[in-house]
């Protein structure tokens, strides 16, 4: 049996991001995205609408250095959801790592991504790394 649609979807999505195709990525989002980061750093928030996700993302990256990664391991999906099961790796410049699991909640309308949520397996730690 294919995949739904959805799962393809989001895995073209995490792939681009992975290789730095923000072209991909901004093609896959509604211009109107809400993205929900939770905790209590400079990352943390609800960002609306494209230019603030994708400034979140240039702020993830200077903090990182450019070292984020994450690495999926399953996609589930069907016509409105989708939930993505990753292990997001980072170094900052002064040597402190990250590794935190993670899962990612989306919503998704017409082929497109419409809104984000991150839930991480150890937030003090994530918020820790973060700051």
């Amino acid at each position: 049996m294919a995949d739904h649609p959805n799962v393809e979807l989001l895995r073209k999505g995490y792939t681009a991001f992975g290789q730095g195709d923000l072209a991909t990525v901004s093609d896959l989002m509604s211009d109107h995205i809400v993205w929900h980061s939770p905790g209590d750093s400079p990352l943390s928030g609800d960002f609306i609408g494209k230019e603030q996700t994708f400034g979140l993302f240039g702020k993830l990256l200077e903090i990182t250095g450019g070292t984020f990664a994450q690495e999926m391991h399953d996609i589930l999906a069907n016509d409105e959801h989708g939930a993505v099961m990753v292990t997001a790796t980072a170094q900052r410049p002064d040597g402190r790592s990250m590794r935190d699991r993670q899962v990612h909640i989306w919503h998704l309308v017409d082929g497109k991504t419409t809104e984000f949520w991150l839930f991480s397996e150890d937030l003090a730690a994530a918020n820790a790394f973060f700051r």
